[in-house]
């Protein structure tokens, strides 16, 4: 009788794990200027107010529901997750309000509204940008979407204003996309560190891999710079694939990324100059996403003044022709769209996804639907192939 329940056990338990790997867990990242209780509720509200609409309308768009939850193998999970980080940069944000503090007994009233307004609003995306406050950040993230997997959800993550930083830095850091016998190549690693590293194969692996193991990190300069000490080097490097398995996304735990009301290009414009080193790896990012079925998708209302356009829509092909790279069977997708219209005015469209999130929710997953077949719109030919 004891093995019979046992038996009956396992069955039962096989059965829930492969239910939940059919789940699609919904996260939420918060924006600029939610560091306080009260923007926090903001946020958390229209969260609530938005996650039940966004998953009908993934349900309801025949295409969508098609593409994204395989015919209907896939639920997405009735609960939204959040991932808050506003109040990290609530101490910083206090020291700068106590220096508007000083100028408002000689600023005219005007001055002073609009320079604590700017602070209000830009202060956080300003801070979050810098190494020491994001990575600490993109490891909590990490553990979130480690979570989600340990119990058999796939994750999508929307990065709202601000958060769109996180949500591009969490793929940036956080992907497998780094070959390491190439990488050492293309830093100008000598013969001999070349010829361990051949010697010596590892798991692709990520950034964040790398600064964890003690090999390597990106500088404030956007440069990424190696271990100079070969011996501890090669000591740390045979431990790579351990890092990789800590630090990096595993196959199947992350499904993509929706970034709306997104200042992204703005505060990141640097990753156009062909001269910046971390263009370089973006490219390798970007092919990662294609080849993997990821996809990376901004939503933008047309009236948001904060809502700027990534890029130019690209299939593959023409992304292969532009990054000079080949791309292997693409099923992933990068795609904008910056033209919805939310019936706001400019004031308030960039805090009106919630209020409008029928309008908002609709463009999201037809925008998928849009971004999957415009993407994968090229020939079976060149670089890619279908």
């Amino acid at each position: 009788m004891k093995k019979i329940l046992l038996l009956i056990g396992a069955i039962l338990l096989f059965q829930n794990i492969s239910l939940a790997g059919d789940n699609i867990s919904f996260v939420y990242i918060n924006g600029s200027n939610n560091n306080d209780e009260k923007m926090k509720s903001w946020f958390e509200n229209g969260v609530a107010k938005l996650h039940p609409v966004m998953k009908k309308s993934f349900e309801k768009n025949e295409d969508a529901s098609d593409l994204f939850l395989n015919n209907g193998k896939y639920v997405i999970n009735s609960d939204a997750r959040i991932f808050f980080w506003g109040d990290k940069s609530k101490n910083d944000l206090g020291f700068v309000e106590q220096q508007l503090d000083l100028s408002k007994a000689f600023s005219p009233t005007i001055a002073y509204g609009v320079r604590s307004l700017i602070a209000g609003f830009l202060h956080d995306a300003i801070w979050v940008q810098k190494s020491h406050h994001m990575l600490p950040i993109l490891d909590d993230l990490h553990n979130t979407v480690m979570k989600e997997y340990s119990e058999g959800n796939q994750v999508v993550l929307f990065g709202y204003s601000a958060g769109s930083f996180i949500t591009y830095e969490y793929l940036f850091n956080k992907l497998p996309y780094l070959n390491a016998e190439d990488l050492f190549e293309a830093a100008g690693a000598d013969n001999t560190v070349r010829k361990f590293v051949a010697e010596n194969p590892r798991k692709n692996t990520c950034i964040s891999a790398l600064s964890k193991a003690g090999l390597g990190a990106v500088t404030s300069d956007g440069k990424l710079r190696f271990n100079s000490n070969r011996e501890i080097s090669k000591v740390k490097y045979l431990d790579l694939d351990k890092y990789t398995e800590e630090a990096c996304v595993p196959d199947g735990a992350l499904k993509g990324i929706v970034n709306f009301a997104s200042p992204l290009v703005l505060f990141y414009s640097d990753l156009a100059d062909p001269d910046y080193e971390l263009t370089y790896y973006n490219r390798f990012m970007l092919k990662y996403i294609l080849e993997h079925n990821l996809f990376m998708l901004t939503v933008n209302f047309k009236e948001d003044p904060m809502g700027f356009p990534t890029t130019r829509n690209l299939t593959a092909k023409e992304f292969s022709e532009k990054a000079k790279i080949d791309i292997i069977n693409p099923k992933g997708f990068v795609y904008d769209n910056s033209k919805v219209w939310s019936k706001r005015t400019f004031l308030l469209a960039h805090t009106s996804y919630w209020s409008a999130r029928k309008t908002f929710s609709k463009a999201v997953a037809q925008s998928f639907v849009d971004g999957y077949r415009f993407m994968l719109n090229s020939s079976d030919d060149g670089n890619t192939k279908k």
